[in-house]
């Protein structure tokens, strides 16, 4: 039902008695008309079920909170981290027997965790939460351990086909500063060059969070961590993501950033902002003398902004960061990066995405600084004496021998860094506003992943975010003049059965899946479903997925290599008339049906698009030899979300109804009705049973079957009111599950002869 057709027709029962024609049910309903940000393609779980090729679906009843996802391109294998669980799944097909380590927490641990207050079901239980690779044969994990967090590895092996996968048991040690306490805490770990760089908290009530670096086995590097107890340091902060980006070709010069949100430290106290913020640090950074020993003397952080410019320099701001992904480039040292905001206040409610270059991260840190001065003490542009080296410049050998190491530091330059982490200019986002924003919707923006697609007039970056409801929208943004862009939302995926909030998203460019997990289960969803879009060039190219072109005889997957001079595409303007007119399968030929309507009763025409992104249009051509008029204004016509309602029909109402699929000022037809008014003293010659055919309404039923609609409404209202279903899926779940008993009943009477012992017996597919 989801993805049903424009297939029209008059007006029917649906097989189940109660499920009557959802059009009547819904005569509130407004016209179906398209607005901005409608997903071409809506599928429901239950489709994504039915379409085997498109989603897979795994969970296990042994565990649940599947939160921590690492792919291994590669070698073909995702772990997943769940409760007291970590899982090696095949990333091509995750039914094919999954191999799995039970990794609980300690006695001790679980019950001092339920003498604390914590949830049994809940936080008491070893929540698996990090997973980074180590070498080509260990990761690096770490779990809560019930408030206890815990680290240690998983060796895989050498063999591809068959990884060891075992758990170095004597190898666990203290989590502490490496993996939160809580399952519920948000955090971020980053496992590059030996040493684990993490943000999270490091006691039981998750107060005192920091940024850390850690030494994993091998490491010489030092302890190190931010000032504890230091509000202009980090103040309350919620770590979102973290990457290693080097900045020059020299290795003394790389980074890692850190992106979070916290309560921003230049709001007062009866006005408490969250602001998005990035840090970094350099990795070559010792600690410094004196005051700085084992902390940080080049952390600095700047203010990350995602806003809609307004009137008179009044933005629309969506301060707190949700997820934030980083787009890999030919350019190691400037990847573009996406981060998922939210405005989630009592006033104003709604998601954005911006991005970000990372020239513009660079330009604020080398900006001037903030700092705190005046009779009111107020935060302000640092326009003192700045010392050298520069505070925040990693040290360098080659750039100044004086200054080999952070410990090799100036007094002033130590004294400066204690009180002068926060950079004056924020980041803005390119093009200075979201490509994407959702306001006003029952679901919120929580997780980003981007996949950079060859198309053939130009390149485009495809979009699919999680939301905390459980759907995937998958979006491209276009660039329109006057530096605009356009948005397209391709799909909107329900990717669980139960509104559920995604945790975590992983792509594979490679295999073109898309992996999502939740607290139920992990689904593997195919990054595109071209067949879906239309059977025709038209319906092609009007979808402008990227993925997608017209090959000649079907809608199917693009590729830049493909010579094939029948293909047809255009993601910039979606343009059919100039794609498909030298073919002759253009369109979608459409059948003209012979309804019949008795007079001063109601008819119904059913017209459902393909697309979400379509309007309607009805024309009506009340005799040949006249022109067609377009149906609009008129009482006795509704317009509904599912076709046209003529009350109390008139003779001069027979005559050919045209409905009229318009997108992108591209207009074809998509279903056609001859429509026959029999008038009111012919009805008594009719047939009357009711499974008789006749000139009823509709042409299939005898004139009682409206009768029996309206016998049944107010059943279906009572029932509604119990189930709080609406009418689309109580009879998709109808649907479903009459399905699945037919299947259920032919596989449990299917029968096969054994030559063998000339008996009958089941076959074993029926069990």
């Amino acid at each position: 039902m989801g993805i049903a057709g424009s297939q029209g027709r008059a007006l029917s029962l649906c097989p189940f008695q109660l499920c009557v024609l959802l059009p009547l049910l819904q005569l509130l309903s407004p016209i179906s008309a398209w607005t901005p940000g409608s997903a071409r393609l809506r599928l429901s779980h239950t489709d994504l079920q039915m379409a085997n090729s498109s989603a897979v679906f795994w969970s296990s009843t042994e565990s649940s909170s599947y939160q921590a996802l690492l792919l291994d391109e590669d070698h073909g294998w995702l772990l997943v981290g769940a409760k007291d669980h970590i899982f090696l799944l095949r990333s091509d097909n995750l039914t094919d027997r999954p191999r799995k380590i039970y990794w609980p927490a300690a006695k001790e641990q679980v019950e001092h965790c339920r003498l604390a207050g914590k949830s049994m079901e809940a936080e008491c239980a070893n929540h698996v939460r990090l997973l980074q690779p180590f070498n080509k044969t260990h990761v690096y994990i770490c779990g809560t351990g019930a408030f206890h967090p815990l680290c240690t590895y998983i060796e895989l092996g050498h063999n591809v086909e068959e990884p060891a996968f075992h758990l170095l048991h004597h190898a666990v040690e203290s989590g502490r500063g490496k993996c939160p306490y809580s399952p519920m805490e948000q955090f971020t770990a980053r496992l590059t060059d030996g040493e684990l760089y993490a943000g999270t908290s490091v006691d039981f009530m998750g107060t005192n969070a920091a940024i850390f670096r850690t030494a994993v086995h091998g490491s010489s590097q030092h302890y190190i961590r931010t000032e504890a107890n230091q509000d202009h340091w980090l103040n309350e902060p919620e770590f979102i993501g973290s990457f290693s980006i080097p900045d020059t070709h020299s290795l003394d010069d790389d980074k890692v950033y850190f992106f979070f949100k916290e309560t921003a430290v230049e709001s007062n106290q009866w006005d408490k902002r969250i602001y998005t913020r990035v840090a970094r640090v350099c990795k070559n950074d010792a600690g410094g003398k004196r005051s700085l020993i084992n902390r940080w003397t080049t952390f600095l952080k700047v203010r990350l902004v995602c806003s809609v410019p307004g009137l008179e320099g009044m933005d629309t701001h969506f301060d707190e960061l949700e997820d934030i992904f980083l787009l890999e480039t030919k350019d190691t040292q400037n990847p573009i990066l996406y981060g998922v905001f939210s405005a989630s206040g009592s006033v104003f409610r709604g998601s954005a995405v911006c991005v970000y270059s990372m020239a513009s991260i660079r330009a604020a840190f080398n900006g001037p600084f903030s700092h705190k001065e005046g009779p009111d003490y107020r935060w302000v542009e640092y326009k003192g004496r700045i010392p050298y080296p520069r505070p925040g410049t990693c040290p360098s050998e080659t750039y100044d021998p004086l200054h080999k190491s952070t410990r090799d530091f100036p007094d002033d330059v130590i004294s400066f860094m204690r009180s002068h982490q926060l950079m004056w200019e924020p980041v803005l986002p390119l093009n200075r506003r979201p490509v994407f924003m959702r306001t006003g919707t029952p679901y919120l923006l929580k997780k980003v992943v981007v996949d950079r697609v060859d198309a053939e007039d130009g390149q485009y970056d495809v979009l699919y975010l999680g939301t905390d409801e459980g759907k995937v929208l998958k979006v491209i943004t276009i660039p329109k003049d006057n530096w605009e862009t356009e948005e397209i939302v391709l799909e909107e995926l329900t990717i669980f059965q139960e509104p559920t909030p995604i945790l975590n998203m992983e792509i594979s460019t490679k295999r073109q899946l898309l992996y999502v997990s939740s607290e139920s289960g992990l689904a593997q969803v195919s990054l595109h479903r071209c067949e879906f879009y239309g059977r025709v060039c038209a319906e092609c190219c009007l979808a402008r997925d990227p993925y997608c072109a017209w090959d000649g005889t079907s809608c199917s997957r693009y590729f830049t290599t493909n010579k094939r001079r029948a293909r047809r595409q255009d993601v910039k303007h979606g343009d059919p008339k100039s794609q498909c007119h030298d073919l002759g399968d253009g369109l979608e030929v459409v059948e003209e049906k012979m309804i019949y309507g008795v007079e001063t009763n109601t008819t119904f025409l059913e017209c459902v698009p393909k697309s979400q992104q379509t309007s309607v249009r009805w024309m009506v051509q009340h005799h040949p030899a006249q022109h067609g008029k377009e149906l609009k204004g008129e009482a006795r016509f509704v317009h509904l979300e599912r076709g046209i309602l003529i009350h109390q029909l008139e003779r001069g109402d027979a005559g050919l109804y045209s409905c009229l699929a318009e997108e992108l000022s591209f207009s074809h037809p998509i279903a056609r009705y001859s429509l026959h008014v029999i008038e009111q003293q012919h009805i008594a010659t009719l047939p009357a049973r009711a499974g008789e055919k006749g000139p009823g309404v509709g042409g299939k039923h005898s004139p009682s079957a409206f009768g029996q609609i309206q016998r049944h409404y107010k059943d279906y209202l009572q029932l509604m009111s119990v189930t709080g279903l609406s009418a689309d899926e109580y009879c998709e779940q109808l649907w479903f599950r009459e399905k699945r008993r037919q299947k259920m009943r032919n596989m449990k009477w299917k029968q096969v002869v054994d030559p063998r012992k000339a008996r009958v017996r089941r076959h074993p597919s029926a069990f």
